[in-house]
């Protein structure tokens, strides 16, 4: 049951409540890609506006940073930069754009028949598993192949934040349970503080009021080719975030605004954040979370939450402040998340029930597993497809072309 309206303080109290949700998920993407965090809260603020703009004002939800594309930023600002690495990504947000329109024409089923849970699953599972190595490199006091920080010390601080997470996400309640990023990051962050892991000449040197560090977007047709299949995994797992908020509220939003609204949404969304240098956007489930305690559907509320990251990133001290936070503490966080990506992807399988002792299912995703953990590349003269690139094309080419089981026993 719906709650009364509130009032316009109540609503503005309630948009601050749901950024404070979404935050620590939200500045996390950019401190492991090395973006600005400062640009990841501005454009999750716009692309929330966008979001509502587009959708008519009609679902409660908050959008901001995507892990899926944690690997690929990751990669592609490694070798090419971020200018061509957001060139790419607008180029992935336009992806979100073609499903909306095959949405449009075709609806949900549309989708599946080209994208079912058998080539989305292993893909997501390959996003957490490909990470796992970073994670736990981190935590041990890596960043890249140094030794930032002596074992001992890194695991004294990283355990206890991977703790905290679990604690939290586990046996927390209420609003607590949303906010196990959040929590964790804090104990890291004051274990840090305790073992003098933190350096606060950036915050010092930062002016107080100032513009995020933009970067505008360039195109390099092999940073676009590496970021467009990289966006079908959370393209479809949008459509899993509209059901969610749908059961939520109550109201059937595949329907109305429709699937192809927000899809078309997102995928602007994403596209305007690449447009400023930040990270690409998706729906926030742990929002949707928040939506379903409080009972508060107004989709206005998100509106305000987006203000307030927007007016967040213009604080300068603050985003250097966050650019503090430890590599160790961001390990310890990663474990679990990394691997909850990879209980998504297997969990998609599982709630689909697709059958791994048919032949085909089996050599989609063990091909597509294969592929994404243990590093395939093919090269294309100057161009390496790899990663979750490789594995998405793999994963929807083998599901074209392989037999259908009851066309296979029907030959």
């Amino acid at each position: 049951m719906e709650t009364a309206p509130l009032s316009r303080p109540q609503q503005i109290l309630a948009g601050s409540q749901m950024l404070f949700v979404a935050f620590g998920a939200l500045v996390l993407v950019p401190l492991l890609t090395g973006l600005s965090v400062s640009v990841a809260l501005f454009t999750a603020g716009i692309g929330t506006l966008i979001f509502q703009l587009i959708t008519r004002r009609q679902v409660p939800v908050f959008v901001a940073s995507s892990f899926a594309f944690i690997a690929p930023i990751s990669a592609g600002v490694g070798q090419w930069g971020i200018a061509d690495t957001m060139g790419g990504l607008m180029a992935a947000g336009l992806v979100y754009v073609l499903l909306s329109q095959m949405a449009r024409v075709g609806g949900v089923a549309a989708i599946n028949r080209v994208l079912p849970p058998v080539v989305v699953g292993p893909v997501i599972m390959v996003i957490g598993l490909a990470l796992a190595p970073v994670a736990v490199a981190m935590a041990l006091g890596f960043e890249g192949e140094t030794q930032v920080v002596d074992t001992t010390t890194a695991l004294m601080v990283a355990l206890p934040t991977l703790l905290t997470a679990l604690l939290v996400s586990t046996l927390a309640k209420g609003m607590l349970r949303l906010l196990p990023i959040l929590c964790a990051i804090c104990v890291g962050y004051s274990l840090s503080l305790m073992f003098d892991l933190v350096d606060f000449s950036s915050v010092r040197a930062a002016a107080w009021l100032a513009l995020p560090d933009f970067t505008a977007p360039s195109f390099n047709w092999q940073a676009i080719l590496f970021m467009i299949p990289v966006a079908i995994a959370p393209a479809v797992e949008h459509i899993g975030d509209m059901v969610a908020i749908s059961n939520v509220t109550g109201k059937n939003y595949i329907k109305k605004p429709g699937l192809h609204r927000t899809l078309l949404a997102d995928g602007i969304a994403t596209t305007a954040a690449a447009s400023f240098g930040g990270p690409p956007n998706t729906t926030y489930s742990e929002v949707t979370g928040a939506v379903m305690l409080t009972k508060n559907y107004d989709p206005r509320v998100m509106t305000y939450g987006a203000c307030f990251a927007i007016l967040l990133a213009m604080v300068g001290k603050f985003g250097a402040l966050l650019m503090t936070i430890p590599t160790v503490v961001m390990g310890g966080v990663m474990i679990l998340l990394f691997g909850s990506i990879a209980a998504v992807g297997l969990n998609t399988l599982i709630k689909n029930q697709v059958d791994l002792g048919e032949g085909r299912n089996l050599v989609i995703v063990a091909v597509t597993l294969v592929f994404g953990i243990g590093g395939m590349v093919l090269p294309f003269g100057d161009f390496k497809l790899e990663g979750i690139a490789l594995c998405a094309i793999t994963a929807i080419v083998l599901n074209l072309v392989l037999p259908k089981a009851s066309a296979h026993k029907r030959a």
